[in-house]
């Protein structure tokens, strides 16, 4: 398998994305969802902006722009390439997040191996548009979206404090209301899906 050598940057947004090995299911209950929020806020929030966030029962999406204020050596060894270069800080701390999440769940479920696909999949984001585009995909996925709690739809739409880049979401979307207009109209998944 060859090792991913480009780097995420700070100056894109990425839609990052991943799925259970077979399709297999990644969250068995609720536990699992807030476990995997709470170990992304240890090992995502520290290096990423979260622009949006999804889990599903065997998959999850997330939309991230990595922080430009994370200090990264200046004895960057350029020989070195992929995953274990010091530029992809980005990747290994979501590398981190993904293994320990596994690690913790075959514990809990007495089971040994992978629990995601490998490497994770992300696509950077080239326009407004489909930054639009994709946060609606990504909060319709659930049927009742208004209403599910593994989502960032309700953190964007609520007052309530949260890590969410909630200004800069509504912002896309000119203010609050046309942000909840725009998530009823059915939107052409074909682009998204994994």
């Amino acid at each position: 398998m060859k090792i991913r050598e480009d780097i995420l940057e700070t100056d894109y947004l990425y839609h990052i994305f991943n799925r259970g090995v077979n399709f297999n299911l990644i969250f068995f209950n609720k536990e699992n969802m807030s476990f995997f929020l709470k170990k992304t806020e240890r090992y995502v929030l520290p290096f990423f902006e979260i622009y949006g966030y999804c889990l599903m029962p065997d998959h999850f999406h997330f939309i991230l722009r990595p922080k430009s204020n994370i200090l990264i050596s200046s004895k960057v060894n350029t020989s070195i390439k992929g995953l274990h270069c010091e530029e992809s800080v980005y990747s290994k701390s979501l590398a981190r997040l993904f293994s320990s999440y596994t690690q913790a769940f075959n514990k809990v479920y007495s089971r040994s191996g992978p629990l995601l696909e490998s490497p994770f999949k992300r696509i950077r984001i080239g326009s407004e548009e489909y930054l639009r585009n994709l946060i609606i995909y990504i909060h319709q996925n659930p049927k009742d979206f208004q209403n599910y709690k593994f989502s960032s739809y309700k953190a964007v739409i609520s007052n309530v404090e949260t890590s969410i880049s909630r200004n800069e979401i509504l912002a896309l979307f000119d203010d609050k209301e046309n942000f909840i207009s725009c998530h009823q109209k059915k939107i052409d998944r074909s682009q998204f899906e994994i």
